[in-house]
């Protein structure tokens, strides 16, 4: 698999591997690597599980399963074996060479799709400095003209440079060219948040789990046109409007005041640090956010795990203490036998009693009361005592 210069590509049959090392997160269906490979436009056509104490030093999965996939690839007409786990540029190429067909791993799947999905100047050059960081540790196998070169005019005899030295040099200096163009980058961004500050604005992210629809929230609350989509990533880039909190929703002096909403990249599993690295300008809006709206799929089974995986990034983008409320989304998709009892309540996260409501910002169910929260908040930063802030109790929900 290589990234596309233009986000159409051609279907190619695929085989996914998943290799279970107790971890408690393993997907034994693959379920999110099947999704996240229809998105970046594979076509898995059989999918193979095993599992390992730890991974095969030269193959990740020993020669008696590597065997076993080659013979089905054979089978399923596959020309792409694509892995769930990270493997290593050794795995890699050890793989490719027994398998005889191209091999990759969950690490660059993620980044072909964000090379896809990515539209805005920053969200391109975010997406090209993790592609070449990855890169630059892949050389020894991207590469088969690895003898030295000769010297230049002039120079009597001798071996000159290796080539891949010239390519690690050449990625290198293109690194550098990158990382100082995003500088610029998350220069401009400062400069708006600090407009935003002398305003007085009052700053709000949207993040969650891929897919859990915060872009389908963000529209239904600010009216927007934001592209929207069942699927993994479908939103990139951070768009951010005035959403008017108006006094039929709201109450109290804050009722009719205006907040700054932007919506932000999803996380998942797995995310590769590159990413994180890579995208901070982008997820710096969730750094600086006066409040955070979590939001979840409230109809995936897996959610809490979805819930841990994001207060992960958050924390190690240093958003583990910006106040959160927890939105749980998708409502009209979760059966009426396990519908809450009631549309607002509490709930315990990291310690913490936060806010949890429950939407479908398809159907429009539950935004009042959202609305209202946000003037609950916007108060709540604007001086007034934390005993005047209402917490619900805790209730046992089946959500």
């Amino acid at each position: 698999m290589s990234l596309p210069e233009t986000p159409d590509r051609p279907t190619a049959p695929t085989i996914l591997v998943g290799v279970d090392l107790g971890l408690p997160h393993f997907d034994g269906d693959l379920e999110e690597l099947g999704l996240l490979a229809q998105t970046a436009g594979l076509t898995p056509v059989a999918r193979v599980s095993c599992k390992r104490k730890a991974p095969d030093a030269a193959l990740f999965i020993g020669k008696g399963k590597a065997d076993e996939i080659k013979l089905l690839a054979a089978q399923t007409g596959a020309n792409e074996i694509l892995f769930d786990q990270a493997l290593s540029p050794a795995q890699q190429r050890n793989l490719e060479r027994h398998l005889e067909l191209p091999v990759n791993d969950r690490t660059l799947l993620i980044l072909e799709i964000f090379a896809q999905r990515a539209r805005s100047h920053e969200g391109k050059l975010q997406v090209e400095l993790a592609r070449l960081q990855y890169v630059s540790t892949r050389l020894v196998r991207r590469w088969s003209h690895l003898e030295r070169q000769t010297g230049g005019a002039g120079v009597r005899g001798g071996p000159g440079e290796k080539q891949i030295e010239l390519d690690r040099r050449m990625i290198g200096d293109a690194i550098k060219r990158t990382r100082e163009r995003l500088e610029k980058v998350k220069k401009q961004r400062h400069t708006q948040r600090r407009q935003r500050e002398r305003r007085g604005a009052f700053n709000i992210s949207l993040v969650g789990y891929t897919n859990a629809g915060k872009s389908t929230l963000f529209n239904a609350l600010v009216k927007a046109r934001a592209y929207t989509a069942d699927q993994l990533f479908a939103t990139l880039d951070t768009t951010t409007r005035q959403l008017y909190l108006g006094p039929a929703e709201g109450s109290g002096d804050f009722a009719g005041r205006s907040v700054s909403l932007s919506d932000t990249v999803g996380f998942i599993r797995d995310l590769p640090h590159g990413l994180i690295d890579a995208f901070q300008a982008t997820l710096q809006e969730a750094v600086d956010a006066d409040l955070l709206l979590h939001v979840v799929d409230a109809a995936n089974p897996d959610h809490p795990e979805q819930i841990a995986e994001v207060q992960r990034v958050l924390r190690e983008i240093g958003a583990g203490d910006v106040p959160q409320v927890l939105v749980f989304n998708k409502l009209d998709a979760v059966p009426s036998e396990q519908r809450p009892r009631q549309a607002v309540d509490a709930f315990e996260l990291e310690g913490t009693r936060v806010p949890r409501l429950f939407v479908s910002s398809r159907t429009g169910e539950g935004l009042p009361a959202l609305r209202r929260q946000l003037v609950e908040e916007l108060s709540q930063r604007n001086g007034e005592s934390q005993s005047e802030r209402h917490v619900p109790e805790l209730h046992d929900t089946p959500a």
